[in-house]
């Protein structure tokens, strides 16, 4: 998208977003699409953009998340903005199709009832508030360098289910993610995992934070996050995360780090129909 479809697609999500919810645009993604592939599906109507879906690659996954504006509800606009990603997310490699809507939605949930998908998982979305953090001064955390390119792919496809080829390309894409940061982590004078921060607006966003099965267990990862989280303080940031619910270790560990879920992302598994079929649903 131009910067001008930016603007508009901020502007639909700020009139789309009432009630106590947050749509989740990956606006990090948004920004530095590369163009080969189409991945947004925008609608205007009179120079008023009033509908969109975006599509968005995760290795083994493909997602799709978008909105219309209240007042063009009931046109199949979104309807048919949704026909058209799946058209083009059926035609890639993806193993899997995730829809997501927040959790607070039901405008959401109603319509994704008339898809033939089914729930997955919840992925909460959560704040740091001020904690007090000690013990973690021994634990070593650098910039990633080219050389860790083959660590990062193996941690996606050991710690995330990546197959070898999506582990790849996930990694060749989020070279272009300019405000994303890859950090490794070392114990023992190896190099046993990573963790990714991006900063926009004044936020810091944790995120593919992985450690290596034979390294996990050792108290590593709080280790680790209380790192990061006391370094992004210091700079000033307020600090995010997501985490899938079906990890219940993991929401414990944020958790006992001083982090609070403020939103919740609810996410349907699609299950492959023809148009013809689809469209009978909608």
């Amino acid at each position: 998208m131009n910067k001008k479809q930016l603007r508009d697609l901020e502007c639909l999500q700020k009139e789309s977003e009432q009630g106590d919810f947050t749509l989740k645009l990956n606006w990090d993604t948004l920004r530095s699409r590369n163009g080969i592939m189409q991945n947004d599906f925008l609608h205007y109507e009179k120079g008023q953009l009033v509908g969109f879906v975006g599509l968005y690659d995760f290795g083994s996954k493909l997602e799709m998340c978008g909105m219309v504006h209240p007042e063009f509800r009931r046109r199949r606009i979104f309807t048919n903005l949704v026909n058209e990603a799946l058209d083009a997310a059926l035609g890639r490699e993806a193993r899997e199709i995730i829809l997501n809507t927040p959790g607070p939605s039901q405008s959401g949930k109603e319509f994704l009832k008339r898809l033939p998908c089914e729930f997955a998982f919840s992925e909460y979305q959560m704040k740091w508030t001020p904690t007090e953090l000690s013990d973690y001064e021994d634990i070593v955390i650098r910039p990633s360098r080219e050389m860790d390119a083959e660590t990062e792919i193996q941690l996606d496809i050991q710690c995330f289910q990546f197959l070898e080829k999506e582990a790849r390309e996930y990694y060749q894409r989020i070279q272009f993610e300019h405000t994303l940061k890859t950090l490794m982590i070392e114990a023992d004078g190896k190099t046993v995992g990573k963790i990714r921060v991006d900063h926009s607006e004044g936020e810091a966003w944790i995120y593919g934070f992985s450690i290596f099965p034979e390294y996990q267990g050792k108290g590593i990862g709080k280790k680790v996050l209380k790192k990061i989280v006391a370094k992004q303080h210091g700079l000033g940031y307020e600090i995010f995360l997501e985490v899938e619910a079906t990890n219940a270790h993991a929401l414990r560990l944020y958790e006992s780090c001083g982090f609070k879920t403020i939103q919740r992302q609810d996410y349907y598994r699609y299950k492959e129909e023809n148009r013809e079929a689809r469209s009978a649903h909608l």
